[in-house]
């Protein structure tokens, strides 16, 4: 990767000026854990399970822990979801009349196992009873797979519209080149893509750093605002900046999401960054490459420029 001030051609923004993602070049992601959490309670809470032995019927979603995310490039769309899930259930044995509650885990819902696959834990309060346990354990996990599998048509359908964009040239014909920040050009040919389908995952960690710098928020940021990243988007003015980037070494066309946040602090200001999809094998060298290639530039270059001043 080249270091600061050189202009680093593999640098690339999330979205055009204009809004568009012309031809769904350009690697887009939308979180989609806020949305997940109100549609698993909404497939999930209420759902009856009936038998011979009785009638029950899921609670609360007491807990959910976990993200989901989208992720657009060329066409094609990437789900990455994980889920840790625990409800609430109550029922009535038919001929005891007897009411009973207990409890249902689903430890590890994701995009690295089917649905068929994922682990349902049913458990049951002390005491008799056991005939319900016996029923959420049959029809119960059958109904919470169909649930769960309403919950990933969602997220592949519902979630995902408008996403995908109609692009500029007839079907068949190979879409446009790319014109990069640095102003070098990339050039592929994409075949359109079904909605459907779906990439292979891979493993990333998320990355934050603070660094404080001896200058105020403003001249900071514009320093990041210089030719390596004049296309990125600035969602608040001298404030925050989110862009793609990756580094040379990490595999082909994979792109981290990188936010810039500038905090005043008196004669000071304080640079959060957050590093989102770093590839596990680079966590540690990317840490580095942000310490020693941007923030131990900018404060050479913040000296040099005081003492020029001086």
């Amino acid at each position: 990767m080249a270091k600061w001030g050189q202009g680093d051609p593999r640098w690339i923004v999330e979205e055009r000026a204009d809004a568009t993602n012309v031809n769904n070049w350009h690697w887009t992601e939308r979180d989609a854990t806020s949305w997940s959490k109100r549609k698993l309670k909404e497939v999930l809470e209420g759902l009856v399970v009936e038998g011979e032995a009785g009638r029950c019927e899921i609670g609360d979603l007491k807990h959910v822990e976990g993200e989901a995310s989208c992720n657009s490039r060329k066409g094609k769309l990437i789900f990455f979801y994980e889920w840790n899930l625990r409800l609430s259930w109550k029922g009535t044995v038919k001929e005891s009349g007897e009411k009973h509650k207990g409890s249902v885990e689903i430890p590890n819902l994701s995009e690295e196992n089917e649905v068929d696959d994922t682990e349902i834990n049913v458990s049951k309060k002390k005491g008799e009873g056991d005939v319900l346990k016996d029923l959420m354990r049959t029809e119960g996990t059958t109904k919470l797979r169909e649930a769960l599998r309403d919950y990933l048509k969602a997220l592949k359908t519902e979630f995902t519209l408008g996403m995908i964009l109609p692009t500029k040239a007839p079907v068949g014909q190979d879409l446009a080149t790319e014109r990069k920040p640095s102003g070098s050009t990339m050039q592929d040919s994409v075949a359109p893509q079904s909605l459907d389908m779906v990439g292979v995952k891979i493993p990333t960690v998320r990355i934050h750093m603070r660094e404080v710098f001896n200058s105020p928020a403003d001249e900071l940021y514009s320093i990041f605002t210089k030719k390596e990243v004049n296309n990125a988007p600035f969602p608040v003015p001298s404030q925050r900046i989110v862009l793609k980037w990756r580094c040379r070494s990490w595999p082909d066309e994979h792109y981290a999401t990188v936010a810039l946040t500038f905090q005043d602090m008196a004669a000071q200001s304080e640079l959060e960054l957050e590093c989102k999809g770093v590839p596990v094998a680079h966590e540690e060298s990317t840490r580095q490459c942000w310490k020693k290639q941007y923030f131990e530039e900018i404060h050479i270059l913040l000296q040099q420029s005081k003492d020029n001043m001086e």
